[in-house]
């Protein structure tokens, strides 16, 4: 006998399964958080590609980032709250506090351990700080803050503190300095009065043509001065090629342990960037810029919030692109291009398989001009003073003029405008004051932690693109860390390994388990030089982006330049 059929609504079960559907997945939305976040976000919109800009205003605000928060941040903004944690985990400056977890003390403490400040003594500071800043105030180490030339470099919340002692950042703690100071800059009323956005009027009324324009920096041989050195006159062709609606993208992320020249230059001459981006907007046609600035720099972005606003207010020309300012939030892998639009987009840095490239395929899926800091800096004096003299600037051979961002065992670190080309020994002779007092030169970085580790006996290669090379080495961004009698080069190589271990994205394995594999290899007296060469050659061959590639370069150096300190 067949059982009888029971009409779903005479079901015991179907009003359960119904409340069941009806119920919003994921976490309960607290009202009065929802409240707390609509009251912090204000009027401001609530668009996908904000989100990173969201999180940081909630972190400044209370401290941390906890789950209820989130919750009613993905709720406002229409997003999965998987979508609003994925994001906020990925980026080292946000805290998440969980249910029942002690959020974090309001104040942070950050030791840079890059290498130039480890070898100031950053380890001493690590391990004398906790003790006597006390409980109320959290220590960390932290990857390069972009201040080599001030090592050892802390940052007291949002107060960086050159040469620390622990005797200074206990004195900033006790005075409650822990917002950045103002900056002594050349502001928009200054850069005006001395002949500035004159050359962009000019090419607005149409007294220089376009192509005049992208001749002058192709005859320059002005090169991407962020790393990959591409030929800037050649990228603002092929952009201006491509399709409208077209949009720009500026990369101040400066990631790169040693590197600190865009720095320094946007706390000095902002305006002289400004004029250089907007000269490249109108050539190539862009609709829309978007400057991604790393989270270290408070004090520049506070400065550029306020000078963007004074240049909205009295634009240089009609109709004047709109300039949004991004905040990164602690990722040296959003220095990769693709990553850093990504996270623009509000997204978690992950770089991009490539084709389609950025000048094809970029922001919100539109044809990008990415370009770095110093690259748009020097725009107004090649045009001002032709290409010729940019490329007349160079030593033994090579063109034009670079900014050499040195620290290490040197008496004057700091940026040092050079001539491309110029040697280290002559870099330092000339330009840094020699070596510092007891020390004797003994090795050198040419190009950051990813560019390899040269001894003294290759002090004589001329420091450009395409030189270094042939020794396994390459420029880059010329972020130069000197070495001297006093370090080794295998603490080098470990230091910069660890970096790498911790700054990979984990998108693909050869760079994720690569990077945590050659660490672990490498802490030891005695290296498997044999294993060291496979797993280099697999993370070189494998990895999608630049960090995986060139992350096995001071490891293969040291092996090649240093095999007596292996023994």
């Amino acid at each position: 006998m067949s059982r009888p059929v029971i009409p779903i609504a005479a079901s015991a079960e179907a009003p359960t399964r119904q409340r069941r559907r009806e119920a919003p997945k994921g976490r309960r939305v607290d009202p009065q958080a929802r409240a707390e976040v609509q009251q912090l976000l204000g009027p401001a919109s609530r668009a996908r590609d904000l989100l990173i800009e969201h999180l940081h205003r909630l972190q400044d605000h209370f401290g941390h980032l906890s789950a209820r928060h989130l919750a009613a941040l993905a709720q406002e903004m229409g997003l999965a709250q998987t979508e609003v944690y994925e994001v906020a985990t990925f980026y080292h400056h946000f805290d998440i506090v969980k249910e029942g977890d002690t959020a974090p003390p309001r104040l942070t403490v950050r030791v840079c351990d890059g290498l130039a400040c480890e070898m100031a003594g950053a380890r001493e500071l690590l391990a004398k700080l906790p003790a006597l800043l006390g409980a109320e105030v959290r220590v960390i180490a932290a990857p390069c803050i972009g201040r080599c030339e001030q090592a050892p470099a802390v940052a007291c919340g949002q107060h960086p503190i050159a040469n620390a002692t622990t005797a200074a950042v206990h004195a900033a703690v006790k005075a409650g300095r822990t917002r950045h100071e103002p900056l002594g800059f050349v502001d928009l009323e200054a850069y005006k009065a001395d002949g500035g956005y004159a050359l962009l009027k000019t090419c607005i009324a149409g007294e220089i043509e376009v192509e005049q324009v992208i001749k002058a920096l192709e005859d320059s041989g002005l090169r991407g001065l962020g790393g990959a050195g591409f030929p800037a006159g050649r990228k603002w062709r092929i952009v201006r090629n491509e399709p409208a609606p077209r949009l720009m993208a500026v990369n101040i992320d400066e990631g790169e342990p040693g590197t600190f020249k865009d720095r320094v230059y946007l706390e000095r001459d902002p305006h002289r960037f400004i004029e250089g981006m907007l000269i490249a907007a109108w050539a190539v046609g862009i609709q829309k810029i978007y400057i991604y600035l790393r989270d270290e720099y408070h004090g520049c972005r506070a400065m550029l919030e306020g000078e963007l606003a004074k240049l909205r207010a009295l634009p240089p020309f009609p109709g004047m692109p709109e300039i949004e300012l991004r905040r990164g939030a602690g990722a040296y892998i959003c220095g990769e291009e693709s990553a850093m639009i990504e996270s623009i987009e509000g997204k978690r840095g992950m770089p991009r398989l490539r084709p389609p490239y950025v000048a094809q395929v970029g922001l919100f899926g539109r044809p990008t001009l990415e370009h770095n800091f110093e690259t748009l800096h020097w725009v107004r004096d090649i045009l001002e003073n032709g290409a010729a003299w940019f490329a007349s600037q160079g030593r033994h051979g090579r063109k034009g003029l670079r900014s050499f961002s040195v620290s290490g065992r040197v008496k004057e670190p700091g940026v040092k405008l050079a001539p491309a080309g110029i040697t280290i020994r002559e870099l330092i002779d000339e330009f840094c004051g020699g070596m510092a007092e007891g020390h004797v030169f003994y090795g050198y970085l040419p190009g950051g932690a990813s560019g390899g580790i040269l001894p003294a006996s290759l002090g004589d290669i001329p420091l450009d693109f395409d030189t270094l090379q042939p020794y396994g080495c390459f420029i880059g961004s010329a972020a130069v860390i000197v070495l001297s009698d006093k370090d080794r080069a295998v603490d080098a190589a470990r230091n910069l390994m660890r970096f790498f271990h911790h700054e990979s994205c984990g998108q693909c394995t050869p760079c994720r388990n690569g990077t945590a594999k050659a660490s672990a290899l490498i802490e030891g007296e005695k290296w498997d030089v044999e294993l060291l060469a496979d797993l280099s050659q697999v993370m070189r061959d494998a990895s999608i982006c630049g960090l995986g590639q060139a992350a096995p370069n001071p490891v293969d150096c040291v092996i090649k330049y240093f095999p007596e300190e292996l023994k």
